[in-house]
């Protein structure tokens, strides 16, 4: 293959990796959504955002589940506050609290021609770290993409302390892309990607197309980059930080303009972006996490069916289950046990161990009257779950 050839395809790796995507994570922060503050920002670009809203309706009817992660309310409720220059945290949290539901009627409008339901969803990192929040949360994302809803995230600013002072949505969206299990995160940005160095400053500066590993020099790359400092708090580092996130997540990364209308199109089409490929895959990620950084709270002992079905890739359900042994929450691991005694595989408990002892060898339909409430009946999800041969 020549050198021009090599370009080309590198070229085209951030748009092949988006078409090649079946769930996708987009990031749109508030300097994209409103503008910069030197240019007015404070009000939403409803043009660009129509243009926007045209791209993500064609992905869902290629079949495409999307999920968009938005920054802007602050933006927005410090202009219909009256608000201005360096606020405090209150003021932020207020300026939140304001513009929330505008921001929440903004995307609910520019998707009204496509007859697409927008679900908001307010989250705080402790949503992702916490096991038992990050449960019910996958919960919720999962029964919005199935009833075909558009996830709406954003930071939950208004009761956010730290998050406000230090963090930012470019990791949020890399955490709710390792949440939902998308396989690529779009971050649009102002600018097209990665340079060899601030294009502002060096004339000279590259454009890189892909990175396939993040290393400390592609780290200093991005150290001098903050093109989205006004309206927004993400520059190039905290992208290239969220990156990082998402690939050890099994998830790529692109970063791509944003300013222009049609942004989704435009990049799809093979514009110019960079693609942070994944440092492993979702499987990966989800093994080294549940069954190496995980100690288990308790074990259960299932019958021989119910180890033969776990086998085959279905869900751990009550019916099979022997005995349960431990004090463990929703949301712990906890070991899986064959009916003689031999560890089968570790799995995140859905139930506490109280309501588990409860169900046990009890049929689907018998929960409700057991626990008293509705609830789904598999004990170990079959995406929470990793059998001892599978390590």
């Amino acid at each position: 293959m020549s050198s021009d050839e090599h370009q080309n395809a590198a070229q085209s790796a951030a748009s092949d990796a988006a078409r090649a995507a079946k769930r996708l994570v987009i990031k749109v922060g508030s300097a994209i959504l409103c503008g910069p503050t030197d240019e007015g920002g404070g009000a939403v670009r409803e043009a660009w955002l129509a243009s926007l809203a045209q791209d993500i309706a064609g992905l869902r009817k290629s079949g495409r589940e999307v999920v968009v992660v938005t920054s802007g309310a602050i933006a927005l409720g410090r202009r219909r506050l009256g608000l201005s220059g360096a606020l405090r945290l209150d003021e932020k949290q207020a300026a939140s609290a304001a513009g929330q539901a505008a921001l929440a009627q903004a995307w609910q409008e520019a998707f009204a021609p496509h007859e697409v339901a927008i679900a908001q969803i307010l989250i705080t990192l402790e949503d992702t770290e916490s096991r038992r929040r990050y449960l019910n949360a996958r919960a919720t994302f999962r029964t919005l993409l199935g009833l075909g809803a558009l996830p709406l995230v954003n930071e939950n600013d208004t009761i956010a302390t730290s998050e406000i002072r230090y963090g930012d949505n470019d990791r949020l969206a890399a955490h709710a892309a390792q949440l939902v299990e998308s396989d690529v995160l779009i971050i649009l940005s102002d600018i097209d990607g990665l340079y060899t160095a601030d294009p502002r400053k060096e004339s000279t500066a590259e454009h890189i197309a892909v990175v396939d590993a993040i290393t400390p020099e592609i780290e200093r790359m991005a150290g001098g980059v903050n093109r989205d400092a006004g309206v927004g708090s993400g520059g190039m580092a905290s992208k290239i930080a969220a990156a990082k996130i998402a690939g050890g997540a099994g998830c790529d990364t692109i970063i791509a303009p944003g300013l222009g209308d049609n942004p989704l199109k435009a990049m799809l089409d093979g514009g110019a972006a960079t693609l942070f490929r994944a440092s492993m895959t979702h499987d990966g990620a989800r093994r080294q996490w549940i069954a190496g950084r995980l100690k288990p709270a308790g074990r259960i002992t299932i019958d021989d069916g119910a180890a033969k079905a776990l086998h085959s890739g279905a869900s751990l359900l009550p019916a099979g289950v022997i005995d349960v042994t431990g004090a463990f929450s929703r949301g712990d691991a906890i070991e899986i046990l064959t009916a003689d005694g031999r560890i089968l595989g570790q799995g995140l408990s859905t139930y506490d161990a109280i309501d588990a002892r409860a169900v046990a060898g009890a049929k689907s339909d018998k929960i409700e009257a057991l626990l008293g409430y509705r609830r789904r009946p598999a004990l170990i999800e079959k995406d929470d779950l990793i059998l001892r041969s599978e390590r």
